[in-house]
């Protein structure tokens, strides 16, 4: 009787210690955030008129089309620095989610996209704690004259390093397209 005792206690015991093990811990499965509000702030390097990119949709999938504005156009030949800004507009007061992407900067980048003709180039200027690009700041820089489409795609969970968008993974948080122009 001893024996079984025994032998019923360690295999309780080998259970409890089995089931107890790192391998069975669930890997913590961050929200997306919610986003009413993308702000790209372009403010030129040595001075001038700054450059503001901003889509709102206040009523995320409700009835209302997104309001997307460029505040003017870019100068050729000038760089500019570059800040983002996401707001959750849906609470009051309203939410700093680059607060959050910032914070969760291992789980987090942006992707600028060019399209058309669009003669500029574009730099990270903030990066994760792994030295992998976040991109809620940049530098953009106007060549000649010049029109197209500008993408911005904030990407939840990406591969990271990666190459770019294509090899990224992860979800995408938010997607917008600004349409753009150099000008001399």
């Amino acid at each position: 009787m001893k024996k079984v005792k025994f032998l019923t206690i360690s295999i309780f015991a080998i259970a409890l210690f089995a089931s107890c093990s790192d391998d069975d811990v669930p890997e913590t499965v961050l929200p997306q955030e919610v986003i009413t509000t993308l702000r790209l702030t372009l403010e030129p390097i040595g001075g001038g008129t700054d450059i503001v990119l901003e889509y709102r949709d206040l009523d995320a999938d409700g009835p209302n089309p997104p309001v997307v504005d460029v505040s003017g156009n870019l100068a050729a030949g000038t760089s500019y620095n570059g800040a983002i800004l996401l707001l959750n507009e849906t609470v009051d007061p309203p939410e700093n989610v680059t607060e959050e992407v910032d914070e969760e900067s291992l789980e987090h980048q942006f992707f600028y996209t060019l399209g058309g003709d669009l003669n500029v180039t574009t730099e990270y200027e903030n990066f994760d704690a792994d030295g992998n690009p976040l991109g809620t700041e940049l530098m953009l820089s106007a060549g000649e004259a010049s029109s197209g489409t500008l993408t911005l795609t904030l990407r939840h969970e990406p591969n990271k390093p990666n190459s770019g968008l294509a090899d990224a993974g992860g979800e995408t948080d938010i997607e917008v397209t600004f349409d753009v122009a150099v000008v001399d």
